[in-house]
């Protein structure tokens, strides 16, 4: 039998919160109760505080006072922590959403259908089915926003992060999407699998096919790395040539 997911609501609308019930009283699997609402972030600690806790908080963003990020990270230090997944009208935090091990990250409005999907990923997290073979590690992510809607690329599909005015243009095999986020933040995140071959550009080790002299189109020599599988050529700057070397050598 599924458990019935204990949530509580925080959005400082009252609107939103009223859609928020409407949305969850739509919903009979996972089942739902809505133990309170808050407005900010004080009145949800009162809250769990007097009712002992809840299975999942759905938050909003931006509040007065601390805003919902905040109280995410002061919810993981509680003795039970719940879930939790963002409600919001803003896609610019999702990144930083993920790093607080958020479940799911919704934008207004938001349909039924995307909300039943976050209620079931909280059920699987909270109380696995033992008698299931133990789900797989989620596959890291890069959260982009694609006209308007959120989208996941899969680490493992990023082959270029390049620098560009106030954005990062990260490149697959399909095609490119803008980022928010700032090239040093996302070469921290990513770790070893990503080279730093210019001041202005990451490329996936595994992508890098050679490292070679390479003409640019003005015909100036310098030296490159191809990339697969878009079989680009890109500039390697003489004070990273020596790291990219390193670390293609190191495999």
């Amino acid at each position: 039998m599924t458990p019935t997911l204990r949530t509580l609501i925080v959005d400082d609308e009252e609107l939103a919160r009223l859609r928020l019930r409407s949305l969850l009283q739509a919903v009979d699997d996972p089942p739902v109760q809505v133990i309170g609402e808050a407005a900010d972030a004080q009145t949800a600690l009162a809250v769990l505080q007097v009712d002992g806790g809840c299975d999942l908080v759905l938050l909003d963003i931006r509040m007065p006072g601390r805003d919902g990020l905040q109280l995410a990270a002061a919810l993981r230090s509680l003795p039970q922590p719940p879930s939790v997944v963002f409600v919001t009208a803003h896609g610019s935090h999702a990144l930083r959403a993920f790093d607080l091990d958020a479940v799911d990250y919704l934008t207004k409005p938001v349909l039924r259908e995307r909300l039943q999907a976050a209620l079931k990923r909280v059920v699987q997290r909270r109380w696995p089915v033992e008698s299931q073979p133990a789900p797989l590690a989620e596959e890291p992510v890069l959260v982009v926003n694609d006209r308007g809607r959120m989208r996941r690329i899969p680490v493992a599909e990023v082959l270029v992060l390049k620098a560009e005015l106030k954005y990062v243009t990260l490149r697959t095999a399909q095609g490119s999407h803008l980022l928010d986020d700032s090239l040093t933040e996302l070469e921290r995140r990513l770790g070893r699998g990503f080279i730093r071959i210019h001041r202005n550009a990451l490329v996936a080790a595994r992508a890098v096919r050679e490292l070679r002299r390479h003409a640019d189109e003005g015909g100036e020599e310098g030296w490159a790395v191809r990339v697969a599988p878009i079989d680009e050529w890109l500039p390697v700057s003489r004070r990273q040539l020596a790291a990219v070397r390193e670390a293609l050598a190191s495999g």
